[in-house]
């Protein structure tokens, strides 16, 4: 039975504030004020001691019978405070968790069909049973039971559980496309799996784990940003206990509700509050986008990547030579060269063989032969040909000097033309494939490598963000510059080992450059390990995607786009809240004090410019405005600052003059219209 799973398109068009969500956000925003998990978040951490002896406080004013109301009302909003911080990080950990639910049904009650160890039988076991090393084999319509690798065989494999795409993949043992999912569906054939994984550690566990943040940590500049919160903190304590002395000497008694109060209301809550959903929120932007990262520092990285490495094999190109063209020599026609290529490649079931097969069918239109051959000379990596003994024919394809061979033909005594096609494919990065019947040479196929379409058009798209792109390949120059020619990247490293790609990487760190790299094999592993974002095709080996600190579930390398605005986004988001989050601070003083002072000192009326109703009505609006403003921001916290390329500068102002200027103004407005609430209904 397949496994439920929701389309891409759905996972994106999900609402910002689904209704199950919020009611599961709304109990788990309680469980966070544990003091123990809330002190991780130093202002919210005050904030919630504050609110704690306030109420206190208001007990006393209760047992007392005066005051109570007042005191009531800030305790009230205090805590108010702190849960609608909690509940912003609820909110997008609820939206990973529902992500993460998606994928736990796919980890259904599996069975496996483990291979007994002389190799002759198989004995059904629970899937969370099977060991590493374990050989199981998979036939179709039954679910892959752990991660691993296919040994033996080749199959159509659906992993819409994972990527949410509908068009299953291929399969097979050998090379860079063997690696398999656990809880994905085998649709044909029949593969056996080695299992490399151990259950509890699957790739889906993981993916699980990292979606609901169960193991997300604080990047850098979180704990850089927490930091600059904590002295803040600490600077407006001292700022509210030199007003109490103040407060003091003027004949001024300020009650320890107003203080608290004031301490709450000046301190940067906002940022505060909403800094880790902001974070959680960008990861689960990029589960979105189908690309699960392991952890938030690799997000940030994304943001201020500047170079970006590909493999070229699975990545920039199919992964396999594709047939691109028929080159006839005089006196043989395309059609001719087609049709003797199609037969001579009918039991070739390399990639290329079968590409061979699809162009001669396609483009040019020719059918299979009906007569029954004499012989079938199916490819081997010996012979390096391919053919067919038919009606009296003797057609063969292969290795331009395996083809030779067969013809009796000498490479010097071949015909000028068909040497001259051969040249020219190889010299354009191509591989030239000889067709001969008999002793007679009919001309090349083209193969090459053929390159992802659109892909060009993103790498510009790439340039214009300031990302430079390196195609990283194992080809000789030749080959490898025409491949770079026709991708558009910037640059490539030709006959690259691992080690070269591992040299690179660091030389350019050494420059200062943040490096992404893309790959899907087993050789591309420690250079994603090397790079600061090292980004996984789905469809590559299990290695690859253990190095790798992001997924991209859908396997399309230009992704990284999407990467870059997703990471540029966290990181203006977080800096235009903080901007707006300290500039409202900032305003807040301003706002209150001399509402606080007046009356002991008359001069300050001319900056009383809202001309709050009293010093009690200040307190206790500017407490509703500061809770209120968390509440109101939190969907531009998950959602995200939306994201421009365009340059240090401009973005600075941009941000100076929304947030900044925009964090100075709003407390003015916000605090005058609940205080003109609070005087209207008479709650002091």
């Amino acid at each position: 039975m397949t496994p439920s799973h929701p389309t891409q398109e759905a996972r994106r068009a999900q609402s910002l504030f689904d209704a199950t969500i919020l009611a599961g956000a709304a109990k788990d925003a309680f469980l966070k004020l544990d003091p123990r998990k809330l002190i991780r978040n130093p202002v919210i951490f005050v904030t919630e001691v504050v609110a704690a002896i306030v109420s206190l406080l208001f007990v006393r004013d209760l047992i007392v019978g005066s005051g109570a109301a007042f005191s009531g009302q800030i305790a009230a909003w205090l805590w108010f405070t702190v849960l609608f911080a909690t509940f912003a990080e609820a909110v997008a950990e609820g939206r990973g968790k529902a992500q993460a639910d998606t994928l736990r049904r796919t980890k259904s009650d599996l069975v496996a069909y483990k291979l007994s160890a002389d190799g002759k039988s198989f004995t059904t076991i629970p899937a969370a049973s099977l060991k590493v090393g374990d050989v199981v084999q998979v036939a179709a319509g039954e679910l892959i039971p752990g991660d691993g690798e296919v040994i033996e065989g080749v199959a159509s494999v659906n992993e819409s559980a994972i990527t949410g795409e509908s068009a299953p993949v291929i399969r097979e043992a050998g090379g860079d496309r063997s690696a398999v999912t656990g809880g994905t569906q085998v649709l044909s054939d029949q593969i056996r799996v080695r299992i490399t994984v151990a259950p509890g550690s699957s790739f889906v566990d993981r993916m699980i784990a990292l979606i609901e943040g169960a193991e997300r940590q604080k990047t850098p500049n979180e704990i850089a940003l927490s930091i600059l919160l904590s002295g803040l903190t600490l600077v407006f304590l001292i700022a509210v206990v030199t007003l109490w002395g103040l407060a003091s000497y003027s004949g001024i008694v300020l009650s320890v509700t107003v203080l608290a109060a004031l301490l709450v209301t000046l301190i940067p809550t906002t940022i505060g509050g909403l800094l880790s959903a902001i974070g959680i929120a960008g990861m689960d932007r990029l589960v979105r986008f189908n690309v699960i990262a392991t952890s938030g520092r690799a997000v940030e990285a994304a943001g201020d990547v500047d170079t970006l490495l590909l493999d070229k094999t699975g990545t920039i190109t199919f992964g396999n030579r594709m047939a691109s063209d028929f080159v006839a020599v005089p006196g043989v026609s395309q059609g001719e060269l087609a049709a003797a290529a199609l037969a001579s490649s009918l039991a070739d079931e390399t990639p290329e063989g079968r590409s061979i097969v699809a162009l001669a069918t396609g483009e040019f239109g020719q059918a299979a032969p009906t007569e029954k051959p004499d012989q079938v000379i199916p490819f081997s990596a010996e012979t390096r040909l391919s053919g067919v003994d038919i009606a009296g024919r003797r057609l063969r394809k292969g290795a331009v000097d395996s083809v030779l061979k067969f013809a009796g033909v000498d490479d010097v005594a071949a015909p000028k033309p068909f040497k001259d096609a051969v040249a020219r494919i190889a010299q354009s990065g191509g591989t030239p494939l000889a067709v001969a019947d008999g002793n007679r040479l009919l001309g090349v196929i083209h193969l090459k490598d053929v390159v992802k379409p659109g892909i060009k058009e993103r790498f510009a798209a790439m340039r214009a963000m300031g990302i430079r792109t390196v195609m990283v390949t194992g080809d000789n120059p030749v080959t490898a510059a025409a491949i770079a020619s026709e991708a558009g990247v910037d640059d490539f490293l030709a006959q690259a080992t691992p080690e070269d790609k591992l040299a690179y990487i660091r030389k350019s760190q050494e420059g200062g450059r943040l490096i992404a790299m893309c790959g899907d094999g087993t050789n591309d592993a420690p250079a994603l390990a090397q790079a600061d974002v090292g980004v996984a095709m789905q469809t590559g080996t299990q290695a690859a995607r253990e190095a790798a600190n992001m997924v991209d579930l859908d396997s399309s390398p230009t992704k990284l786009i999407e990467i870059v605005e997703i990471g540029k986004q966290l990181l203006m988001t977080r800096g235009s809240l903080t901007t707006f989050s300290i500039a409202n601070d900032v305003a807040k003083y301003f706002a209150i004090i001399p509402a606080l002072f007046v009356t002991a000192y008359p001069g300050l009326a001319g900056l009383n410019i809202m001309a709050l109703s009293s010093p009690q009505s200040a307190i206790l609006s500017a407490v509703i405005f500061n809770a209120l403003i968390i509440i109101a921001l939190i969907p531009l916290a998950l959602k995200g600052v939306s994201y421009r390329p365009v340059g240090a500068a401009a973005l600075l102002r941009r941000n100076l003059l929304v947030y900044g200027v925009g964090g100075l103004i709003l407390p003015f407005i916000g605090i005058k219209l609940v205080d003109l609430a609070v005087a209207g209904l008479h709650l002091v």
